[in-house]
């Protein structure tokens, strides 16, 4: 079935449904498809906060955010992208406020602030209360919002509806996606005028994560391979407290209201690391320090984890201000966190780098103003870049918010001024996933998708993870070489057509391969380390060669080639780190 939009956004979390709404508002007839129901996705499971310098707890600027996400982003992040980031991050939050979104509120009644890592006053001087939230079930709170507004404003929503390839003109112009459609196991053509990706991050990439089931990076994949570049994919971060052996978030936030984290010493490591900001440091060198005590053998009885104790906070602030991580740690490892430490260690949490755009949203095939006409990418599958090599706790939620508005904005705008028209379908624009699927569905030997997909994540935990040299590297590109192979001829057992996950796990699989080769050959590449890319046999940051941002594109499978484009620097010169 062919259906027609002006708008299609692929992806139902907070940059998408933010991106879906204000083109709504703008006057376009918007549909919104996504592979999960739009409240499942993974803007949901954010907990701890969104960044923005309201000051309503103490004197705060935008300049000063501006100023903590350039450092942060060890000044790799594009400044001028910065600077619209955290303007018009406090304007964002009252909207959203309006929406409705239930802020937790201080003594005076206004939107309550804390503190998270690497969010300073006055350029540094000491730890500030800037991040909003919602207790630290903040990314529910908006997503449920901006869905009840979706809604209300009759955006279309298509349920469940995986996206598995744009359509693209001759002449470059994206013209729509070709969608699987989970209940029936259709095939369908979405024709527009604009595509908007929204597909979220990669995290499955790895063993352990704080991602869902369904950040298998879809949007990146599908860019990639159709001849598109991918921006700065060496940056991954591992945010530091994971729940020991699964992964699961314990939001900044529990550090923010007081939280420590320990080692079998029962010292406060962070005091040796960052005296200044001591457990509020951000997320890359937090995580680097936890592995560092683990290798020294201060891990906690000698184990791969250490203690994040929250026992002197009280237990009115974790029951009402930390309830979700409170649940979990009692309902996953049975420790009550009023009573006793949480063990903790570092998990793969967030993809820095994505599909290059501009400030409204726009993909990028090379440079600034190399546009792809009809093509959109917001939210933790784009990259701006605001995030650079690091990204700042309660960062990624003002991002989505601020760019996805841009990029709705945009597309309503042009299609007003433009008047444009919907491009001509390409003859059989649906032939390669059906060439796809067909392949998958007639094997009859190989192996089980889950176990290729172990054996990938495995590799990627133990080569490619906080700590990388070229030999680790070169592993990992070893092992991927055969996992490629061999996701090439995975068996699946269910050859039905209603709700065929099965299926559309082997062709995640092949996502996860591509985005797994590209992490890794961008890290082999990037020879320095600098924020969440440390490279033990280049460990220090070397801006003479690498103030620059990577773009690699695929050349055929497993080909690929290199570009780079300058950082934008505006306001604040590259110096040294120190917190």
């Amino acid at each position: 079935m062919i259906f027609s939009h002006d708008v299609v956004i692929v992806g139902a979390g907070g940059s998408g449904l933010m991106a879906a709404l204000y083109a709504k508002e703008g006057g376009a007839d918007v549909a919104v498809i996504s592979k999960l129901h739009p409240l499942r996705s993974h803007t949901g499971a954010a907990q701890g906060g969104i960044g923005a310098a309201l000051g309503n707890e103490e004197e705060d600027h935008w300049l000063w955010h501006a100023f903590d996400t350039v450092k942060g982003s060890d000044y790799l992040g594009d400044q001028d992208a910065i600077e619209i980031m955290c303007q018009d991050a406090p304007r964002t939050i009252i909207e959203l406020e309006h929406y409705g979104v239930p802020f937790s509120r201080n003594k005076e009644g206004k939107i309550a602030q804390r503190r998270f890592g690497g969010h300073t006053r006055n350029f540094g001087e000491a730890p500030v209360r800037r991040t909003c939230h919602a207790a630290d079930r903040t990314g529910h709170a908006i997503l449920h919002t901006l869905y009840d507004q979706c809604v209300k404003n009759q955006v279309r929503f298509y349920d469940e509806f995986q996206a598995l390839d744009l359509i693209m003109t001759p002449d470059g112009v994206c013209c729509g996606v070709v969608a699987y459609e989970l209940l029936t196991g259709e095939i369908h053509i979405f024709h527009a005028k604009m595509v908007c990706l929204a597909t979220g991050g990669y995290g499955r990439v790895y063993k352990t994560t704080s991602n869902a089931h369904a950040s298998t990076g879809d949007g990146m994949a599908i860019v990639l391979r159709s001849g598109l570049p991918l921006e700065d994919m060496e940056f991954v971060q591992f945010h530091p407290t994971g729940l020991y052996r699964l992964g699961i978030l314990v939001t900044e936030g529990a550090r923010g209201e007081g939280g420590i984290l320990l080692n079998d010493k029962g010292e406060r490591f962070m005091e040796r690391y960052a005296p200044t900001v001591k457990d509020l440091a951000p997320r890359d060198l937090v995580s680097r320090a936890i592995y560092r005590e683990i290798r020294e053998g201060r891990g906690i009885n000698g184990k791969d984890y250490v203690y994040l104790d929250l026992r002197h906070v009280g237990r009115e602030v974790i029951e009402t201000k930390l309830p979700e991580i409170a649940t979990f740690s009692r309902t996953y490892l049975g420790i009550d966190p009023v009573k006793e430490p949480i063990p903790v260690a570092p998990t793969c949490h967030y993809a820095m780098g994505g599909i290059p755009t501009s400030y409204d949203g726009q993909v990028e095939r090379a440079g600034r103003g190399s546009i792809v006409p009809g093509l959109y990418a917001v939210g933790e599958c784009a990259c701006v870049s605001v995030h650079g090599a690091n990204r700042l706790g309660s960062n990624s939620l003002v991002d989505l918010v601020v760019f996805g508005r841009r990029a709705g904005i945009h597309m309503a705008e042009t299609l007003r001024k433009e008047g444009r028209k919907k491009e001509p379908l390409p003859e059989n624009p649906d032939r390669r996933v059906r060439e796809m699927l067909e392949d998958i569905l007639s094997r009859t030997q190989g192996e089980p998708v889950a176990v290729v997909r172990a054996d990938l994540q495995q590799t990627m935990m133990d080569n490619v993870s906080v700590f990388r040299t070229e030999e680790t590297l070169n592993t990992a590109l070893e092992d991927l070489k055969q996992i490629r192979e061999r996701a090439q001829r995975v068996v699946i057992r269910d050859k039905s057509k209603r709700f065929n996950t099965e299926l559309m796990d082997a062709v995640e699989l092949g996502f996860l391969v591509d985005l797994a080769e590209v992490i890794t050959r961008s890290a082999l590449n990037r020879t320095e380390s600098r924020g969440a890319h440390s490279r033990e046999d280049y460990p220090k940051r070397d801006d003479e060669n690498w103030l620059k941002h990577t773009l690699i594109y695929r050349e055929g499978e497993g080909e690929y080639r290199f570009d780079y484009k300058p950082v934008t620097i505006t306001r604040f010169q590259p110096q040294e780190r120190k917190y």
